[in-house]
């Protein structure tokens, strides 16, 4: 049974959507990190449906994938450094406590 291509790109828009609404509604650096990465999820989900409905003879869309779960490794290594310093600079990792590091 082929499941059709509208069911994972609602479910890439849904992933898409919480990560932006987390994004905008979170107060704590951790849940942005989070939310960013359901975002990127929600892209990789979109490189590998249109790669397999449009061409599936070529695996480009696959590459792409995997190009992006590694920036997305990447960027979670690095949001977590930033992290563990802004905790030990400012002994909270909450958004409104941010203006303190600017001092």
């Amino acid at each position: 049974m082929i499941v059709p291509a509208e069911f994972y790109l609602v479910l890439a828009t849904v992933l898409f959507f919480i990560g932006v609404f987390g994004f905008f509604t979170r107060r704590n650096l951790i849940s942005l990190l989070i939310s960013t990465e359901l975002m990127l999820n929600a892209v990789d989900i979109n490189f590998a449906v249109f790669n397999a409905y449009c061409h599936p003879e070529h695996l480009e869309g696959f590459f792409f994938t995997m190009f992006g779960i590694g920036i997305a490794a990447a960027e979670t290594a690095v949001a977590i450094a930033i992290i563990i310093n802004v905790f030990r600079n400012a002994k909270s990792i909450h958004i409104k406590n941010m203006i303190e590091l600017k001092h």
